[in-house]
């Protein structure tokens, strides 16, 4: 095709306005034949070679997430264990105002409660405590009077002096109340 077209050319050569627009008109389509051959080989070698440009590419992203990953997983782990250390120690500090806030409470109810005249968890333990001397007073007393005079007499004198003691005691608890 090439080759008619360039006889075509000559015969127009001929005339010499014609010969210099055929010789024109033969070095485009020259030329044109060129880059369309380049292009069909570019092409070619395109498609032949793509699918290994392809893959290579696949596997050069494989690589690169998983480094991505790796990096992102140390960098979330590092974060998580700064985040528990920090929670931590904002619970610690916490659980300490806790503590002072209960202790603060407890002895405010316990003034007000003393205020009342309710008697406070000592007060509580003492009576108990006087109860079981008296309950050894009468115990003691009742196997006196079971006995001779000599030894009831000895026995109501603990007795009384268990007694003046523990009239002592609550007076003084009545005092400091």
């Amino acid at each position: 095709m090439v080759k008619k077209a360039q006889k075509a050319a000559e015969s127009k050569a001929a005339t010499p306005a014609g010969l210099f627009d055929s010789q024109l008109a033969a070095t485009v389509r020259e030329s044109a034949q060129q880059i369309w051959l380049a292009g069909l080989g570019a092409f070619s070698k395109a498609q032949a070679e793509g699918s290994k440009v392809f893959e290579a590419l696949v596997k050069e992203g494989v690589s690169l997430q998983r480094k991505t990953q790796a990096v992102a997983e140390d960098t979330i782990g590092q974060m998580t264990g700064k985040m528990s250390a920090m929670a931590g120690e904002i619970t610690d500090r916490a659980g300490q105002h806790w503590d002072k806030l209960e202790a603060i409470f407890e002895e405010r109810v316990a003034r007000a409660l003393n205020k009342l005249g309710v008697p406070s968890h000592k007060d509580v333990q003492a009576l108990i405590a006087r109860i079981d001397a008296l309950s050894q007073a009468v115990d003691q007393l009742s196997k006196a009077k079971a006995q001779p005079t000599g030894r009831a007499t000895s026995a109501a004198r603990k007795t009384a002096t268990a007694r003046k003691a523990a009239a002592k005691q609550a007076a003084s608890r009545k005092a400091a109340a």
